[in-house]
């Protein structure tokens, strides 16, 4: 049977690797992104459906296939407003989440964020506990949660003070041990390779992949 994976934010830093990797591999007969404006890419396997999240109603037929992959986030410097934030890091994906259960989705692949707490007190942390929770809830049958630590990449937009940190990471990565480890600097391509291989196993249930399990895995 011919599988069909989609991908919410293949223009993100993981998104973009994963979208990469899903064209190249022969296990995903097709490739459906969602976006909100047509990228400059063309395949043989590729569909774009440019979308508007918030008219769910115009999209929710085509969110049908094997897995759906969430890569979907923002940050605080690009989205300030903590309403809005909310709506990109938890409603949508929620949401799909919920479309994928409906149309009979298999898999969701959700990338979270070291440190997520439901309980927490960081708005950010907590944000995103709660997204894990609520998704995790909705009852698809195999939902795969990615929590890396800082990331490593080439991005389209200059962050001069990311260079920077990644830079001090380069030193501080080898002197994490043990429970530390997790906090390690991870390149977004590992990531996006972790959930190509976790997407081809007939696994079901809740899984969480801390940032030094994803290296594992990937």
């Amino acid at each position: 049977m011919a599988k069909k994976a989609v991908i919410a934010g293949s223009s993100g830093l993981i998104g973009s690797h994963l979208l990469q990797i899903l064209l190249e591999q022969a296990y995903f007969d097709e490739v459906l992104i969602l976006v909100r404006k047509k990228l400059p890419l063309q395949h043989h396997k590729l569909t774009q459906l440019v979308i508007d999240f918030e008219q769910p109603e115009t999209y929710q037929k085509e969110l049908t296939g094997h897995a759906l992959f969430c890569c979907l986030g923002s940050t605080k410097k690009k989205t300030p407003d903590l309403t809005i934030y909310r709506k990109i890091d938890h409603d949508y994906p929620l949401l799909l989440a919920q479309l994928a259960k409906q149309n009979g989705i298999e898999q969701y692949h959700l990338v979270s964020s070291i440190g997520a707490d439901i309980n927490g007190v960081n708005f950010y942390t907590k944000t995103k506990g709660e997204t894990e929770a609520d998704i995790s809830a909705v009852g698809v049958p195999a939902v795969h949660i990615y929590r890396p630590s800082f990331l490593v990449g080439d991005r389209q937009e200059s962050r001069p003070m990311e260079k920077l940190v990644n830079g001090l990471m380069k030193v501080v990565n080898p002197l994490l041990f043990g429970s530390w480890k997790k906090y390690r600097s991870i390149a977004a391509s590992t990531v996006a390779t972790a959930m190509y291989q976790q997407s081809i196993k007939n696994a079901a249930g809740v899984f969480i992949y801390e940032s030094d399990n994803i290296k594992q895995l990937s």
